[in-house]
Formats: structure tokens, sequence, C-alpha cells
């Protein structure tokens, strides 16, 4: 025995249509701070430090000064105009992963742990 089952179409509403909100607009006042917060960051041009790499910096014993983070700047800005994307900078006999995209250095390693790595996921390098 098949009974036949009918579906009766509903209309397709947008999302924003449904909760009544424009669109374009922010849903709560935080979303709209930490997206400002989020824009300055990146627009200081300053590249971070991932929490991982902080860690390493502080294991492994490794100072940076303020002229070697200028350098190490002026380095993933020189990748960032050639289009790089994830790339191995060297810099004072440190090597570091740097994500371009998020404008951050993963992760850090000194001269004395270099040998035998290998560095992988990265499409440049270049020596600061």
């Amino acid at each position: 025995m098949s009974d036949k089952i009918t579906f009766i179409p509903q209309p397709l509403v947008p999302p924003s249509a449904k909760t009544g909100a424009l669109s374009g607009t922010p849903r709560n006042p935080a979303e709209s701070s930490f997206e400002e917060v989020f824009r300055k960051e990146l627009q200081s041009g300053n590249v971070g430090f991932s929490r991982h790499a902080q860690q390493r910096l502080e294991h492994r014993n490794i100072h940076l000064s303020p002229a070697d983070l200028t350098r190490l700047n002026q380095a993933v800005d020189q990748v960032r105009a050639k289009g790089g994307r994830d790339s191995l900078v060297m810099l004072n006999d440190n090597a570091m992963i740097v994500s371009i995209k998020n404008n951050q250095v993963v992760t850090v390693v000194d001269k004395q742990n270099l040998k035998d790595n290998v560095f992988t996921h990265i499409d440049s390098a270049i020596i600061a």
C-alpha cells in the first residue's frame, strides 16, 4: 500500500527578515567593538606573536630588540608585497614561521635547534 505524501513548499525568507534586523547592522554592540579593535590591530602593521611563539621565545631565552622587531616587520611587509602567505623569516640566527595573512609569528626556532628541522607549509622565505 502506497500513500501519496505531498509537501507544501514554504517561501524562503532571508535570516535578517526572520529576526527583524536590518542587514549590515551589528546585532549587539560587543561585535562592533571587537571588529573595531581587530581592524585597528591589523592596521597597526606590527607583527604579533602567537602564544606558542611567546612560549618558544621564553623557553629558548630569545630576546628581540626594537631594531629586530622593526626588521621583522619590514621583512613581513616585503613578503606580503610579493604575495606570500606563510613565510620562513630568518632573523639573527633564529627562524620564525610567520602567517602573513594573520600578521603573526607562529613559532620560533633558535640556532641550536635549527639542525635537522624541516619547515613545511611555507610558500616563501626571507633573510631579514
